[in-house]
């Protein structure tokens, strides 16, 4: 039986995550239960629990990147399964919030799919849910239950302070990302830049304006998401063009769909630090990427939640509880 601070728990780690489960299991000194699942012949998943979950506090970690819709079927038939298993609690730890884009009407007759997961998995029978940097903070207020938007930035900040990198200048790629670049610049008492851009259609971005200096710096730009990379690629190539030095890019989410990686490898970017939210396959590699772990701050959040300890410590940087 595991235990943690007095409490019974179980941490499953769904088809998604294993690598990341694991490292939370490790940072929290608990073994990753089993979970069996399969296909039928005609893809329908299904869901076997070798072990008894009555009476724990289970916690599901699953991201719910590509494959998005199998991934939440797969969570969604395990959170069932546990609710009829009789678990005390059952907490989702969302490291990747698929569906996080669509987040409102953006046109007549288009749905609000980030609404319609939230639905989706209360009516499962989750009780509390886990994000990591949720693309919209919105989205929290979707849930009729406990929800924690939890932060990489940390990670993030800790990976270039060791850089040592000098004359920083913190891009955002566009005007909604201001926030997230201010916040992150803090860190290193930088200046930011912001990026003017238009999007003519999904997935393609125009660089129309660059605001702030970026002439002869180095240049730090930050998201949440890179996707198909042309949002960076753009911007990149217009710092370049600008007269910036260095070029890195500081993000959450690395899903690197599509032709990302021939864009990211053509552009001026010198490397893409990402978290590992996401676990990429193989084929969406690329020699630029470098993943950070997030094992710690997501292992430590599931502590605090235990305890009943405040969550919003873990995403403020500071150098010495962060080398503990």
């Amino acid at each position: 039986m595991a235990e943690v601070h007095g409490s019974k728990i179980k941490l499953f780690a769904l088809s998604s995550s294993k690598k990341l489960g694991q490292e939370i299991a490790d940072y929290i000194g608990i073994p990753l239960s089993d979970c069996e699942s399969s296909r039928f012949a005609d893809g329908e998943v299904n869901i076997n629990i070798p072990e008894t979950v009555r009476g724990y506090n289970v916690f599901i970690i699953q991201s719910t990147s590509f494959p998005v819709n199998e991934n939440y079927m797969e969570l969604l038939i395990f959170i069932d399964a546990l609710k009829r298993a009789s678990a005390r609690s059952i907490n989702v730890i969302m490291p990747y919030y698929g569906y996080s884009r669509q987040d409102r009407k953006a046109k007549s007759r288009q749905p609000i799919s980030a609404k319609l997961v939230a639905d989706l998995l209360e009516a499962a029978g989750a009780d509390r849910v886990v994000a990591c940097d949720l693309h919209a903070a919105q989205i929290q207020g979707f849930y009729d239950i406990p929800i924690d938007n939890f932060e990489a930035n940390p990670v993030l900040v800790h990976y270039f302070k060791k850089q040592k990198i000098e004359d920083i200048v913190i891009v955002s790629p566009d005007h909604g990302g201001t926030t997230r670049a201010r916040k992150f610049a803090i860190n290193f008492d930088a200046p930011i830049a912001i990026m003017d851009k238009r999007r003519p259609k999904a997935n393609v971005a125009e660089v129309l304006n660059i605001i702030g200096e970026v002439e002869g710096k180095n240049c730090i730009l930050v998201d949440d998401i890179v996707d198909t990379a042309g949002t960076i690629s753009a911007a990149a190539n217009a710092l370049a063009n600008a007269g910036a030095k260095d070029i890195y890019v500081a993000c959450t989410h690395l899903i690197a769909s599509g032709e990302a990686v021939q864009r990211i490898m053509e552009s001026p970017i010198k490397m893409v630090v990402a978290t590992n939210t996401i676990e990429l396959p193989e084929d969406r590699m690329c020699p630029k990427f470098l993943q950070l772990s997030i094992a710690k701050i997501l292992g430590q959040g599931i502590l605090n939640i235990m305890d009943g300890k405040p969550i919003s410590t873990l995403f403020t940087y500071n150098a010495k509880e962060f080398d503990n």
